[in-house]
């Protein structure tokens, strides 16, 4: 029985979720991801309030230049969909400027407020009870409204409710009102508002007399109320059973609308259901089959009229990826993508007499593209310093109107030797994978190893001094993370060397071969930008032991560059860039980054933004767009469908950013 299965479901009531509360049948939709990307932005803000002011939870205000709009990352895409042809086209995320107008929450309960006083709440909002309607008023029964209105950006907006219990007559509405129509009476009586009735199963469309539609409530019913914005159409199940439609909206696209029930006999009771479990209906397949119907209207537009000369949607398609990859900098994936699609071309013609009508998708020759291509790896591969140095060789002049950029890569650099403190850290431990082989040999620090480091003498007096990092305690404020650089100035300077110097290790003969390896030099390009200094000598872990000093010297090399990046920033007026170098550097503070609020940052996904923003201010130094004409179409398209859906027209049931989709796609690829 369909009671039993609901009394099942809801033996509790809904729990303060980590997710916001999206109902199944809106899972995958383009509100569940403004929803979701809402609420992890929420999450992130909360927790850089929390971080930067533990005592008063509250933020500094600062920017972060690691979430700016140039490296905001919504939605998740997986690092390694990041090479060649099978770079991600679709799962880049959505321009953030789509994201910028924060979506209305779901109806969730009950509201406390927007309700009738003969009307009692348990269950935290999800029950309502009449508890007998006032003597000395007119009252003729007693409505509540949800604490949200149904948004028509879902396209179609469903809830069930179950007769708990019910008086003889069964005087229960169930339906959707205006947020102005009165309280003291049933929801369907008044303009305004729409329900299905109990005592008669009539239909009540804003006025008093009411149509036949469905059967009368039973003790235990589960009564599912939906709205198909698209169309207008109303529509309500009984015990999973569909009704059929109730009535057409009028055309007006403006209207507030929220669940609402009415009640008017004491101790008559209704629970909701507003998607926190399984409803009775199948209310994810008639989406699913709306959805259907939308994409069905969107295959069949012709295309041909977008381009001139007319293209199909295949050769559009076609032409537009090529121009991605190329634009991107995939040389050779763009090349042996035009080859398959002309030998799938020539497969599918054979025999048939028709004319190839072949287009033109080999890419030319282009030096920069090929360079772009090498920049973007590097950073893709976490080797900033390969970075650097390439755009010190070909683009020597692009940082100094991109400061921003250059900020960033030189943040990414201290992160990436974060990284690999933790992985030798692992390594040692037994914890982790063995650390990675860097490519081409280089190290992912790119500082010189040229000299011994005296570390261990330097990190036993740090520890007895408290320096943060050396013991077991995280930072305790926004700037404490600079005081581990200062007294590695200060202890430079007590033991003899000048600031960034390293010595022999712990005072004894310099290590030397531990490191050497024999490796291709073929893309030295000498000097780093900013000066940093590059070796192509110290491949940590290429493919060798863990050394015993390895961990200590790369600590070292961390430490002076950390301070080299304060000294070059710290005095930078900007708040989002103070915000984002005391963040970067936090970093040394712990003793297991990976563990603490900053984690984020350490992931390789951060390296994205990085890369793609780096690529883009090259182009325009070339004066080339920096964005290509696929990206510009699907940043065009998602501007579109928000417009399309707000009304909850068409453009609710597409979302090019379906999270689960892509989930559901990687998972399936992987198993194969």
């Amino acid at each position: 029985m369909p009671s039993n299965q609901w009394s099942t479901a809801t033996s509790t009531g809904p729990s303060l979720e980590k997710d916001p509360l999206i109902p199944s049948y809106l899972r995958g939709s383009r509100l569940a991801g403004r929803l979701q990307a809402a609420h992890r932005a929420k999450h992130a803000a909360s927790a850089a309030a929390t971080r930067d002011n533990p005592r008063s939870g509250q933020s500094s205000g600062a920017g972060s230049l690691s979430t700016s709009s140039s490296s905001v990352n919504l939605h998740k895409p997986s690092p390694a969909s990041h090479r060649g042809m099978t770079h991600d086209i679709i799962e880049r995320a959505a321009p953030a400027a789509v994201y910028e107008d924060q979506p209305s929450p779901l109806p969730s309960r009950w509201s406390d407020t927007d309700k009738a006083s003969g009307l009692e709440l348990s269950d935290n909002g999800l029950e309502v009870r009449c508890i007998g309607l006032s003597k000395t008023s007119h009252e003729e029964a007693a409505a509540v409204r949800a604490d949200h209105p149904m948004p028509r950006e879902c396209g179609i907006y469903y809830f069930e409710v179950e007769v708990v219990s019910k008086n003889k007559e069964g005087l229960i509405s169930i339906g959707f009102s205006g947020p102005k129509v009165t309280l003291s009476r049933l929801p369907g009586w008044e303009p305004d508002s729409w329900a299905y009735h109990g005592d008669d199963g009539n239909i009540f469309a804003c006025q008093s007399s009411g149509k036949s539609y469905g059967p009368k409530y039973a003790m235990l019913d589960v009564i599912g109320c939906g709205v198909n914005f698209r169309t207008g159409s109303v529509f309500f199940t009984n015990n999973g059973n569909l009704l059929g439609n109730a009535v057409t909206l009028p055309s007006s696209k403006t209207a507030t609308l929220y669940p609402s029930v009415g009640l008017k006999k004491s101790n008559e009771k209704l629970r909701v259901n507003f998607g926190h479990t399984p409803f009775i209906f199948d209310i994810d397949t008639l989406v699913q089959k709306e959805r259907r119907i939308v994409m069905n209207e969107v295959n069949a537009a012709n295309v041909s009229t977008l381009t001139s000369p007319p293209l199909s949607e295949n050769q559009l398609i076609h032409k537009l990826i090529a121009q991605y990859l190329a634009h991107d900098g995939y040389i050779e994936t763009a090349r042996a993508f035009a080859e398959e699609v002309r030998q799938e071309t020539q497969a599918l013609t054979h025999g048939t007499g028709v004319a190839l009508g072949m287009q033109d998708l080999e890419p030319g020759e282009d030096v920069d593209a090929i360079r772009r291509q090498k920049i973007r790896s590097a950073v893709l591969e976490g080797d900033i310093d390969q970075a650097l140095g390439y755009m010190q060789k070909w683009y020597d002049g692009v940082f100094a109107h991109n400061e921003n950029i250059y900020f960033k890569l030189r943040c990414r650099k201290f992160i990436e030797m974060i990284r690999r403190l933790t992985e030798l850290q692992d390594a040692a431990a037994g914890v982790g994978p063995e650390p990675r082989p860097q490519r081409s040999g280089h190290s992912s620090t790119g500082v010189s190893s040229s000299a011994s480091p005296a570390f261990s003498a330097k990190k036993n007096a740090a520890a007895h001094r408290g320096v943060p990092g050396t013991g077991d305690r995280p930072l305790s404020a926004a700037t404490d993370e600079f005081d581990v650089f200062d007294h590695q100035m200060e202890l430079d300077e007590q033991l003899g060397a000048p600031p960034g110097a390293l010595q022999g290790n712990g005072g004894g003969a310099p290590v030397e071969g531990d490191w050497e390896t024999v490796m291709d030099t073929s893309d030295d390009v000498g000097q780093g930008a900013g000066g940093v200094r590059r070796s192509h000598s110290n491949g940590y872990g290429h493919g060798r032991p863990v050394h015993k000093d390895s961990y200590s010297r790369l600590l070292a090399e961390t430490l002076d560059y950390g301070k080299e990046l304060k000294m070059e920033f710290s005095s930078d007026p900007r708040r989002e860039v103070k915000k984002a170098l005391e963040d970067t550097l936090a970093l040394i503070a712990y003793d297991n980054p990976r563990e603490s609020p900053l984690r984020e940052l350490l992931e390789e996904r951060g390296r994205v933004p990085v890369a793609e923003e780096l690529n883009g201010v090259i182009l325009v130094s070339l004066g080339r767009p920096c964005t290509s004409a696929l990206e510009r179409l699907v940043a065009q398209t998602e501007v579109l469908l928000g417009e399309l859906s707000g009304d909850g027209g068409a453009g609710a049931f597409v979302n090019l950013f379906d999270e689960d989709e892509e989930k559901k796609a990687k998972e399936e690829g992987v198993g194969s």
